[in-house]
Formats: structure tokens, sequence, C-alpha cells
């Protein structure tokens, strides 16, 4: 006789009740065991009632208890507890700092079906791996030997659960500054193939490769009109627009992975003859990182469409870092870009161009 295996159990919660029946049958759907909440509540009564729940699925503006109060209190109590928060694309600042106070992930509305069932089979297959990982270091002394390939593979699970939150974090930018669409993972691929022309080592690129991806981040602090204004800025909005890099490294450096990451995203506007902001770092004083991923933007800023200019040939690029060299750019780097083969540029930006793929060290 077969035994039924427990299904998951997803507490929803949402002041507004034709969300949370249309949220429940999805989820509902696809085998999952749900409970409603219309309100935060109500929710954290649930939760402390002792019924056991394998994530919550949150709404971040409700009258009574918002998702944001809501999340402390559940990762105070109920720390193993995973909390997607629901929220809309204008609202992306409080979605980011339900990040840094413990969220896995948010899911920005309005969202098809299979969108929510992606990003909740993630959540939980992050709270299966995580659950995995604290029972290995509770018997680490009999299950070192043995298991020590599966703890690295639940790390690279991990990994990729980072990455996916990256993709997420760059498509917000993508919708709020829609000009430089695509432009985040084209220089992040060309970032890692000139790290890799250097021979750093992976863990070092891939610290990189997220610093390069995240560098306008910030940009989602600048006000819209500034950010798309289609005129030239003034001086003084030109200053508003240059504080994106403190703006990037606040939002960044306490995200835990991502933290040595922040430095790249504070100094990718800094130049080789301290001549670049926001703290004129000169020379190896900038991080290797952000001098990598200097010549990889200015590269495919020439090489790209923009619309006060067609884009140019990727040997007018080349001419153009070469004449640089010393000034704006690191000349031992840019030795090495001259030196990378031409055909590599259009390989990378082709294998950009499948959208919804974070490039890899």
């Amino acid at each position: 006789m077969s035994v039924a295996m427990p299904r998951d159990r997803i507490l929803v919660v949402d002041d507004e009740e034709p969300i949370r029946e249309i949220v429940c049958a999805m989820l509902a759907g696809a085998q999952f065991e749900t409970r409603k909440a219309a309100s935060g509540v109500e929710a954290l009564a649930l939760l402390e009632s002792g019924e056991e729940f394998d994530l919550v699925l949150s709404d971040m503006l409700m009258a009574e208890m918002d998702g944001e109060t809501l999340l402390a209190r559940a990762k105070e109590k109920f720390p193993d507890v995973p909390v997607v928060m629901v929220t809309t694309v204008s609202d992306i600042q409080v979605a980011l700092q339900s990040l840094r106070h413990g969220a896995y992930d948010y899911l920005p509305k309005p969202f098809e079906r299979e969108q929510l069932l992606a990003t909740v089979r993630r959540a939980l297959e992050n709270r299966r791996l995580k659950r995995e990982n604290d029972a290995y270091r509770t018997n680490l002394e009999e299950l070192v030997a043995a298991r020590t390939q599966q703890w690295k593979s639940a790390l690279d699970e991990l990994k990729r659960s980072y990455d996916i939150t990256l993709e997420a974090l760059g498509d917000a930018l993508d919708l709020k500054d829609a000009e430089t669409e695509g432009h985040s993972r084209r220089v992040t691929a060309f970032t890692i193939a000139i790290a890799r022309k250097m021979g750093l080592q992976k863990d070092e690129i891939s610290v990189i490769a997220r610093g390069a991806f995240l560098h306008d981040i910030g940009k989602m602090a600048i006000p819209d009109n500034i950010l798309t204004k289609p005129a030239k800025l003034t001086p003084e909005e030109v200053d508003i627009m240059k504080e994106h890099a403190w703006y990037g490294y606040k939002i960044v450096k306490n995200i835990p992975f991502l933290n040595e990451a922040s430095e790249i995203v504070y100094s990718h506007q800094e130049k080789y003859d301290g001549s670049g902001y926001p703290r004129r770092l000169k020379g190896e004083q900038i991080p290797l990182g952000a001098r990598i991923f200097s010549i990889a933007d200015t590269f495919d800023a020439i090489t790209s469409d923009r619309p006060y200019r067609p884009k140019q040939s990727d040997e007018a690029a080349r001419k153009e870092i070469a004449a640089w060299s010393g000034k704006q750019f690191d000349p031992r780097i840019v030795e090495v870009f001259l030196s990378m083969p031409d055909d590599i540029w259009d390989e990378l930006r082709r294998d950009c161009a499948q959208k919804g793929r974070f490039p890899h060290s």
C-alpha cells in the first residue's frame, strides 16, 4: 500500500479577497496546500497557532499590518520559513528593502501563473537545501568524508538561486531604464571574458561578474524625470545622476552574498588617472574588478545604439579604448583586451540575447 507524500503548505496573505482566491486556485492546481489570511495580523496568528507552513506568500501593502512588518515578525519567530513578498513595479525600492530584511524573493504584480509557481518552487527548494545543509553541519564529524560532494552541490544550488535574484534586480532596472535594456548582461559577459583572459580565479571572477551586472542598480534611486530625460541634463541634474554609484553601493552592500561586489558597484565610474567619481580613486586604488568593468562598459556603450547616436564598429571602439589607455583605463588591462580575438564579442552578444540568462563565470 502506497503512502501519500505530504504536500507543501503555503500561507497566502492579501487583504483583497479576489486576489487571495486567484492565487490559492493557482497553487492548488499545482498540488500545493494553501491557507488564506486577510491581513498580517491574521497571518501572524496562524503562524503562532502551531500550524506548520513551508512558505509565506504575502502582499506588501495591506491596511492592517503591512507585509514589511509581517516579514520582520515572521523572520524573528520563524526564521526557517521563507517569505516571498508580492509588490508592484512602482514599489521596487520597498521590495529591495524586504530582501535585505530577510525575504527570500519578491514577485512583481501583475504576474502569470508560471511566474508564481516558479518563484514558489525556488523558495521551497531553497528551504529544502538549507535544511539539508543544517543537518549536514550537525553531524559534520561523521558525514564529512561521505557528503562533501553533496554539500558542494547544495552550495551550487544556492548560488544558482542567488543568480535568479540578480536577474530579478537587473530586470527591475530594465523596467525603469529601457534605454539600457540588455546592457547589464552584455557588459557582464564582456567583463568575465576579459577577467578569464587575465587568468583570474573563478571565485574572484564570480564576485566581479556580480558587481558588473549590478553596476547601475543605484539608478533606481534617481528620479524618473532625470533618468529618462530626452534632453541634455543640467549641471545640477548631472550631479544627481552621479549619485547612483553611492546609491547602488548602499543597496547592495547589506546583501551578504553581494558584499564584495558592492565595492565594484561603488567604483565603476572611477578613472585610472583619478578624474572619475565619486571618490576620485586613482590607479590601483580602484578595485581590479572595476578597472576591468570600465573597459567592458565603454566597449558596449560605443558598439550599442543609443537615442543620441548610432552604434559604432568594434574596431572603432578598440581604437577609442586604446587612445584612453593610462588615462581612463588601466594600460595593462587594455593590452589584454586588445589581444583578444575579434569574433569573441559577437558570440557573447548572441549568448546575451537569450533573455533571462545571467552570464556565469
